[in-house]
This record gives structure tokens, sequence and C-alpha cells, in this order.
């Protein structure tokens, strides 16, 4: 038996508040040969992309195994399960199928299903440099929409569209491997495009519960000096607003919008579609100086010279096996700061992926982790900010997009030569954290 970490119980949160787990379908789905192919798919087949040179044809093989899957999540008692639908698995014959028999399960199990319509795997032949991929993206939203909303209310557009903008497209460290730095742009654009298109797509079905998934965290200046309060509001700008202005907003900040394409002022209507709630990945803060004319390793990423900023050390915190520090109280910081800047435009809050990578199935450290950020994000609920859910990432080990299968946040431990599921210590004690609720 896996001797678990006392600690005192949780804060008590609004009863209607929702508890879930993350995952993302090309992380843990594989059956690859069931589907069109992706992006990833392509990326992962040449040599150097991956860190452990793996691929994620087979992953966890949740595809077969979901039964199984669903089983875990009841026994968890979440009141939620946010998992991604692959659009290159709607885009092939019965592909639908799968999600329609994965959400019957979730259903039977008590488990509210919250589908995510894009987390990074785009079929290989469309492109969001491309416009049309927008509308390309709400025709496949109305398609899933037309098939799932008798069972599922709760809707996510898109994930991390920043992520997706500069590792995929500026820095190609991700599929689809590109190298732009700022001409990478329209890709952020487009994705925000296409997920405002969506939301009208998901309001055309009769959805009335839509949020996005974007990734944010505090920006540190490394000191009070202009060039690095400099640097480190450029940083702030390009990974946190240009993302959240827009859609709450209804503008981009600091005149980037003179760098998008398109009838921008027509665009940002559509951008700018309500959202019924917003959703926040949070990980980390990051520490920011001006540029100091070289390469940076900053979290097994290379940040080439050019870039006006430099990510520095954020010395003085516990790390993850990742190398992230550990700060739970930027959590509280990141939400009372949208809170104050966004006022009555921010919708209610959902945290929909916080999670960290650790070794080991006694994870201690996983439990540390969580039980900080839970209390952090109750201190900004006491602070006044309207937090509706914690979603933990994740609920399985799985592949880990570039770093493959050397990074394990999962909640259960998954054996990738036997696929044999154990859940971790972090498992039981959230488990028991949600019984005493």
């Amino acid at each position: 038996m896996i001797a678990r970490m006392a600690t005192s119980p949780l804060p008590q949160f609004p009863p209607n508040f929702l508890w879930g787990v993350s995952t993302s379908a090309h992380q843990i789905e594989g059956a690859t040969d069931e589907r069109a192919p992706s992006v990833w798919d392509t990326f992962t087949a040449e040599p150097g992309h991956v860190k452990d040179g793996s691929t994620a044809e087979v992953a966890c093989d949740h595809y077969h195994r979901y039964r199984e899957d669903v089983t875990l999540l009841r026994n968890l008692g979440v009141d939620a399960y946010r998992f991604s639908v692959s659009w290159p698995r709607v885009n092939s014959p019965g592909g639908l199928d799968f999600y329609d028999r994965l959400v019957d399960e979730l259903c039977a199990a008590g488990v509210r299903p919250v589908p995510t319509l894009f987390h990074w795997d785009l079929p290989v032949d469309l492109d969001w440099l491309d416009r049309s991929t927008a509308e390309r993206f709400a025709e496949y939203a109305a398609v899933v929409a037309a098939r799932l909303s008798d069972r599922v209310t709760k809707w996510i557009t898109l994930n991390e569209p920043a992520e997706h903008t500069l590792l995929g497209h500026a820095l190609g460290a991700h599929a689809p491997g590109r190298q732009l730095l700022f001409d990478a742009l329209p890709v952020a654009h487009h994705q925000l495009l296409g997920h405002g298109l969506a939301v009208r797509a998901l309001r055309a079905a009769g959805v009335t519960d839509i949020g996005i998934a974007n990734s944010h965290g505090p920006t540190w200046p490394a000191s009070q000096d202009p060039a690095d309060l400099e640097a480190a509001e450029f940083y702030d700008l390009l990974l946190n607003r240009l993302f959240s202005d827009p859609l709450l907003l209804g503008q981009y900040p600091d005149g980037t919008g003179d760098l998008m394409p398109g009838d921008v002022e027509s665009d940002l209507k559509i951008i700018a579609e309500p959202l019924d709630w917003y959703g926040i990945n949070y990980y980390q803060p990051t520490k920011v100086g001006a540029p100091e004319g070289a390469e940076i390793e900053f979290g097994g990423l290379t940040l080439p010279a050019e870039l006006p900023f430099s990510v520095r050390e954020l010395a003085g915190y516990p790390v993850t096996d990742f190398g992230w520090p550990v700060v739970p109280e930027a959590l509280t910081e990141l939400l009372t700061g949208f809170h104050e800047r966004y006022g009555v435009r921010l919708p209610p809050v959902v945290i929909t992926e916080n999670g960290c990578s650790y070794e080991g199935i006694d994870d201690q450290e996983r439990i540390t982790f969580l039980d900080g950020h839970v209390r952090a994000l109750h201190k900004a609920l006491e602070a006044g900010v309207d937090v509706r859910g914690y979603f933990v990432w994740s609920l399985l080990d799985n592949f880990e997009w570039a770093e493959g299968y050397t990074r394990r946040f999962g909640l259960v431990h998954v054996d990738y030569q036997t696929l044999k599921r154990t859940p971790k210590a972090s498992y039981a004690w959230l488990r028991d954290a949600l019984r005493a609720r």
C-alpha cells in the first residue's frame, strides 16, 4: 500500500464548484492507423523532433481502453472529464462513433463530458496560416455538436492557441515545426477567428455553455531596470494579452492588431463573441529580462538571440521534474490580476489545466503541488474572483509532445510496455479530498 501524505482538509468551495481532470486526444488515444493523419503524426515521424524518438501511435491506447479509463474517473469521484476531440478522427469514416461511445460511457458513470474541439492535432491538409482553416474549424464544430450536444452541454473551442502559435509556428519545437518568429502572428489571429466562428456554430446548435482554454501565467521582471521592465511587458503582451484582450475586450493590445491579416476590425467582432466562462491553464510564472544577445535554454526550448526579451531562472522555489518552478501563490496573483484588468468583461473562470511532472507512483510532490494550488485558487475566490471549476492535468501519464514519454503528469501511472494503469498516491489523495467535500 502506498503511504499517503497527511494534509489538512481543503477549504470549502461552493456546492456547485466543478472538479475534474483533463487529457487530450493525441496524447492518450493511440490508434493512429484508425484515423486520418495530423500534423503531429508527420512531425514525430521525422527524427530529432521528439526527445526520446517516440510517437503517439499507441500512447495510452485510450481509444480501445476508454471504458477502463472511465472506471478510473468514476472511482476518482470527479464531476467532469475534459478530453479533446481529434479533428483527424472526426474526418475519418466512423470517427465520431468513438466519441459517441465515450460520451455515453461518461454519462452512465455520472461524469460530465467536457470536450475540447482543438488540442493541436490539426489535419495535415489544413494550415492555420490560411484563413480558410478558421472557417473549416467552424464547420467541424457544427458536425461534432450535431452528434454530441444532446448529451454534452459544456464545450471548449481551442486549447492554448498561444503555445500552438509560439511552439509550433514561431520556434519550430512543436508541430508543424515552422520557425517563422513574428511572421507566425497570422496563426494566432486565425485561431482566434476560428474560435469565434465555432462559438457561433455551437450557439446555432443550441449550446449555452462555451469557453476556451488559454494558458496564462504572471510575468515577473528580472529587475526594476527600465530595459527589464520593457522586456517583461512585451513578453506579457505576447503570451498573455495577445490572446485574452481580443476575446474579452474586443481589441488587440498596443497596436498589435496592425500586424494581423484581413479585416481585423470585422474579425474582432467575431472573435469577441460572448463566452459563458473563461478557461485558464496555469503552470508557472516567468521571470523576464532584457535580451542578452545569446540563445537561451528554457523549459526544453532554445530561444533565439534575436527575441526582444530573455527568460531568466526563477530561483528560490522548488521545481518539478520538468524544471518548472512551483509557485502556487502566482495562481492567486494571476486570477486577481485578471479580475482587476477585465472587470465585468471577465466571465466566470475555470482552471482548465493545472498539474506537474514527477516520476514515481508514490508521488508525494504532486500531492504537495495540487494541495498548494487548490488553496491558492481558494484565496482568489475569497478575493472576489468568480472561479467555477478546477481540472487537474492529467488523468494519465501520456505522450508529452516533444518530450515524448519522458515526462509523467498523470494521477495514474501508465506502463507503456503493458499499458497497465496504476493509480498513484495523488489519485488517492484527490479521491479522498473529493469524498470529504
